[in-house]
Formats: C-alpha cells, structure tokens, sequence
C-alpha cells in the first residue's frame, strides 16, 4: 500500500455511545469515485430493469439484465471488501482488535450465501 492509500484508509469513528452503526470509513478519492460510478450504473440497470416489467418485457430478457445488475452488485462488494481488509481490518489488527476478525467472517459468510 502506498503512502496515498494509507493517508485516506479506512478510520472506525464512533460516536461516545459506541454504537457500531455510528461507525465510518474515510476512502480517498479515487475509491469514492469509482464506487459512487458503479452504483450509479446499477441505479440506471434497475431503473431499465423496472421499465422492462412495466412495459411487459419476455422473462429471460428481465432475467438477464437482473444478472446483470447483481454481478455489478457484486464488484462493488469485492471492491468495498478489498479497501476494508487492506486498511480498516489491517489497521484493527495492528492495534490488538482481532474481533474485526470475526465482523470480517461474518460480513463474508452473509456475501456468499
């Protein structure tokens, strides 16, 4: 990881009452960007897949751009998952926190159910 990576790794913050869903990551720019363009490609998929029912599209062609969007779906989760075990779990880990261990398992095991 270079320094650039590491200057905008991912932080856990929490608020003083400790509650987990209070909790953000800082990614530099460059991941922001390509996330937020990726989930605006599916917003438009799903919204051509919703237009698609409404106009009384043949299933398989339904199917197939719902496949689609969830494949997209996924590289966005194989990309968030990449920038957290490279920087906010490797941070965790460096500091004794091994229960990001165990949040990492489970956040996978619901990924690939």
């Amino acid at each position: 990881m270079n320094s650039e990576d590491n200057e905008h790794s991912c932080h856990v913050h929490q608020h003083e009452e400790g509650n987990p869903e209070d909790r953000t990551s800082h990614h530099d720019d460059k991941t922001i960007k390509a996330l937020v363009t990726r989930m605006n490609r599916i917003e438009g998929q799903i919204r051509g897949i919703k237009g698609m029912i409404e106009r009384h599209a043949y299933c398989d062609d339904v199917l197939n751009q719902v496949s689609s969007a969830q494949s997209a779906l996924h590289g966005v989760s194989r990309l968030l998952l990449e920038k957290h075990m490279k920087s906010c779990v490797k941070e965790q880990l460096e500091a004794g926190d091994e229960q990001v261990i165990d949040e990492v398992l489970q956040t996978i095991f619901r990924m690939i159910k």
